[in-house]
């Protein structure tokens, strides 16, 4: 067999791998988002069930949000010293027993528990912190694609599963969420054993777009401080600090506000919960389309571009959405012109982790990034239930969030065009 022949045979299978480990970590990003959104049509049901006002119920839904994003540093920095398998792995456990615990539960501190704090924890190892460090341990090219497709997996398991998820709370029970959501993290558990290699060097493979022998890096020794020391150097940067603040917008204006609150705004104004779910899968359908297409354009053009443009339309949009009658046409229009840009931030805000930190850093530093995008989420999440509670409308709080949207825009465009301004000591 000739050299030539013996390279393309290893592109082959390099190619046949990556596409592997791409279905596999969608999966579980789909499985963890999806438990991340369950507290959305819950909201509702365990109000009835106990007695819980909206803000008690909220309370937990911002806590296991905020806990989503400040573990993600940390897995990031598992997963490149004890590996990306058993990180998680470790993740999917802690899901299913958080989720599934909260079947013997009876008063709020017992949610806050299994739903708020267990599953958080869980969740933070199963989420985009996975899918930087999968796209960069994986793929040499089209990592701004690749990275749209995992962007797109956790925006589609928040909201296509949400009407099936309402269904099931349609008698006003919310046990059968919970059965849902924790055996979907058990199955995931052993495909990610048996399915997922933990590096392309495992296998005696370049990544993909490689040249073949090219050595791997070194791995890291499993230390919390690994991650504090990333922040420490980040910290120091103007760029770290005007990503982590877009992201906070982003998460403020998607799971946050929309994410949680959405299907109780509805209801406000008489739509059935079903019904409601359904708006946000139609957003789910959509991002999956304009979260890949980010990823794309991302491999093409300027990100810092594309991030003012969608922080934009994402503001407006939530400016105008109070003043809508709430009809279908009104809010089918919006579903699909805000499913477009749910999550496609996240491919651009990753190029530019990337360029300015370097690819082996940059996991790391994301993860802090998208700590500030679930900081974001959680404030939104408790301060729209504060809002409902105390004014009697969410219109406050989705105007306030589209002005928030606004202002990202502008930000974006400070951002700097270098590259690998900062370097790991």
């Amino acid at each position: 067999m000739t050299t030539t022949q013996t390279a393309t045979l290893a592109a082959r299978g390099s190619k046949a791998l990556a596409i592997q480990v791409t279905a596999i970590t969608f999966l579980a990003l789909l499985v963890s988002a999806g438990l991340r959104s369950a507290p959305g049509v819950m909201m509702v049901p365990l109000g009835l069930h106990f007695g819980w006002d909206r803000a008690t119920v909220s309370l937990t839904s911002a806590i296991g949000i905020f806990l989503y994003g400040l573990v993600g540093p940390f897995a990031a920095a598992l997963m490149l010293s004890i590996g990306i398998r058993r990180t998680m792995m470790g993740g999917l456990a802690l899901m299913a027993a958080g989720t599934l615990a909260s079947h013997w539960m009876s008063q709020s501190w017992h949610y806050l528990l299994t739903w708020g704090v267990i599953s958080g924890f869980g969740s933070g190892a199963v989420a985009n912190v996975l899918g930087a460090t999968v796209t960069n341990r994986w793929f040499a090219k089209r990592q701004g694609l690749v990275m749209g497709l995992f962007s797109a997996s956790t925006a589609t398991g928040s909201l296509v599963f949400l009407p099936f998820l309402a269904w099931l709370t349609r008698d006003g029970a919310w046990q059968p969420v919970v059965d849902t959501v924790g055996l979907a993290s058990l199955i995931m558990i052993p495909l990610v054993l048996l399915l997922l290699p933990e590096s392309p060097a495992s296998r005696g493979i370049a990544r993909f777009g490689e040249a073949p022998g090219t050595p791997p890096p070194p791995p890291r020794q499993a230390s919390a401080m690994l991650a504090l020391e990333a922040l420490a150097r980040a910290s120091k940067s103007g760029t770290f600090w005007l990503l982590f603040g877009t992201f906070f917008v982003c998460g403020a204006t998607t799971n946050g506000l929309v994410g949680t609150h959405l299907i109780a705004y509805c209801g406000d104004h008489g739509i059935a919960p079903v019904a409601a779910a359904g708006l946000l899968s139609t957003m789910g359908i959509f991002d999956l389309f304009g979260t890949t297409a980010s990823g794309w354009l991302t491999d093409r053009f300027d990100p810092r571009r594309l991030l003012f443009v969608y922080y934009g339309l994402r503001g407006l949009s939530l400016i105008v959405l109070p003043f809508l009658d709430f009809g279908p046409i009104g809010l089918g229009v919006f579903a699909v012109f805000y499913g477009l840009d749910w999550i496609a931030t996240v491919p651009p805000t990753l190029a530019i982790a990337n360029r300015a930190f370097g690819e082996r850093e940059a996991p790391i530093i994301f993860g802090w990034v998208v700590a500030g995008h679930q900081l974001g989420a959680a404030c939104a999440a408790l301060g729209a239930g504060l809002v409902r509670q105390e004014w009697g409308s969410y219109g406050p709080a989705f105007a306030g969030a589209g002005v928030l949207g606004l202002l990202a825009a502008l930000a974006a465009l400070a951002l700097p065009h270098a590259r690998a301004q900062l370097r790991p000591a």
